[in-house]
């Protein structure tokens, strides 16, 4: 009995992503291209896939607690500023510029944390605070230049399909372990329970929340890296222009929280990423404006949302019809 609900969670977790490239499958059949036709294009999946997850992961972290957080494409822009640079001027490698990225990129979410933990201001105003202040000493520690490493072959190189697997498992891998078998993701599970009594409780509520705010920021080091290492550049933004990356781990973040509850939430936010992943895919294979691309993905989170707003009662009203024919 066991092995059969296994069997069926396994089933219903890979439901929404291989449902995903079955119709992406049919309309690329229709329109005459494949979806992946060369190295390539399984490069921008895996990238896709890496880039989705660990943006996902860093925004649910903090949402989770009611803690919304627009700052996380400024972090990820400053961390891979510092890096680059340090990069350049060092010229160390792909992989010590990836631990400069993450560590930086940390600091600045312990710094964020800490702003919000001392002032007692709605995360939400903070964030927006913090990414404005975060986009502004980027923009000042380059002079507005942004950062090139287009002729540092070795970190370029870092783009290979092997690196983003292994950066993304090993990611996942860890993320699982620290919010679901330490005492740290116990304490955060406490608090998403009920916060009162967590903290009657003994557990304390600033530490955890400078602890996410920190990890959060380290997995957009590792986002911003992965970005650097593609391009070559970091170019810089100002006036909540490095925002826009938030936007793209909604929809994962609800698929993977449907699927969470078949299968750990943190894998199934990277099964939503990897839905989101092919759907940027068939968006490239098909020569698919930007504006349209916008208004789809639109569309498939309310969708979505809708679907998860009324699923109880579509379930229902489907078992009624089932048991009526029967």
């Amino acid at each position: 009995m066991k092995k059969k609900s296994l069997v069926r969670n396994l089933l219903l977790s890979l439901l929404i992503p291989c449902g995903v490239l079955l119709v992406l499958e049919i309309i690329a059949m229709i329109k005459g291209v494949r979806l992946f036709v060369n190295v390539d294009s399984w490069k921008l999946f895996f990238r896709a896939v890496a880039n989705v997850t660990l943006t996902t992961l860093a925004l649910s972290i903090n949402l989770d607690s009611g803690r919304f957080d627009f700052s996380l494409g400024a972090v990820s822009m400053l961390s891979a500023t510092v890096a680059g640079t340090l990069a350049q001027k060092l010229g160390i490698g792909p992989w010590p510029t990836l631990l400069i990225a993450i560590c930086t990129a940390a600091l600045l979410g312990l710094i964020h944390g800490g702003v919000y933990v001392l002032t007692r201001i709605p995360p939400i105003i903070v964030s927006l605070g913090m990414a404005l202040f975060y986009e502004g000493c980027a923009f000042a520690f380059t002079g507005g230049k942004g950062v090139s490493l287009v002729t540092r072959t070795d970190i370029i190189s870092f783009s290979r399909i092997s690196n983003y697997i292994l950066v993304t498992g090993v990611i996942v891998v860890l993320i699982v372990l620290l919010f679901d078998y330490t005492r740290f993701g116990a304490n955060y599970r406490a608090l998403l329970s009920g916060q009162k009594i967590a903290v009657e409780t003994g557990i304390h509520e600033v530490g955890n929340a400078l602890g996410c705010y920190a990890v959060s920021g380290a997995l957009m080091g590792v986002v911003g890296f992965i970005s650097l290492a593609n391009t070559g550049s970091q170019q810089m933004a100002l006036n909540f222009g490095s925002i826009g990356i938030m936007f793209t781990a909604f929809l994962p973040m609800f698929i993977g929280g449907w699927i969470g509850r078949y299968i750990n939430k943190r894998i199934g936010i990277m099964l939503g990423a990897v839905s989101m992943a092919l759907i940027s895919l068939a968006y490239a294979r098909f020569d698919t404006a930007s504006s349209v691309q916008s208004i789809v993905s639109a569309l498939l989170l309310v969708l979505f949302l809708i679907y998860l707003n009324n699923e109880f009662a579509i379930l229902a009203r489907f078992r009624k019809k089932r048991e009526a024919n029967a």
